[in-house]
């Protein structure tokens, strides 16, 4: 796991390997994370949209933007926490993905950015 506070809100990441996929005569791996978003500020906040950069070993980098995860802008009042699962698929065995939330403060009506730690993308048997 791989943790990360910015601006009061800490991120907390898990990923694992699931299994291989053939898609067009190709190989991928598929790769499912776990994001634990936890408000530790005094203020309510929401998520707005977010940014992930994926990298794999074959040097293949790509941006995902949009808004909000999984469909949903949580809102999240102080200690509140929540989590989301989703997935992602890479054409080698090795990767990582990084990348930050837009959220806004209801109390100040700012946005600002929560970074989400960089974490490992490894299939399983490479681990040993």
């Amino acid at each position: 796991m791989v943790q990360q506070v910015t601006n009061g809100i800490k991120i907390s990441v898990t990923s694992n390997f699931e299994s291989t996929s053939y898609r067009n005569f190709r190989l991928y791996f598929a790769f499912s994370y776990e994001v634990t978003i936890e408000n530790q500020s005094n203020d309510t906040v929401q998520l707005l949209e977010r940014q992930w950069t994926i990298f794999d070993s074959l040097n293949h980098n790509e941006v995902v933007e949009g808004l909000g995860v999984i469909g949903k802008k949580p809102i999240l009042k102080p200690t509140q926490k929540y989590t989301y699962k989703s997935s992602c698929f890479l054409t080698s065995r090795i990767g990582a993905m990084k990348g930050f939330y837009n959220m806004i403060n209801f109390s100040t009506s700012k946005t600002f950015k929560v970074y989400i730690p960089t974490f490992q993308l490894m299939v399983s048997s490479i681990h040993n």
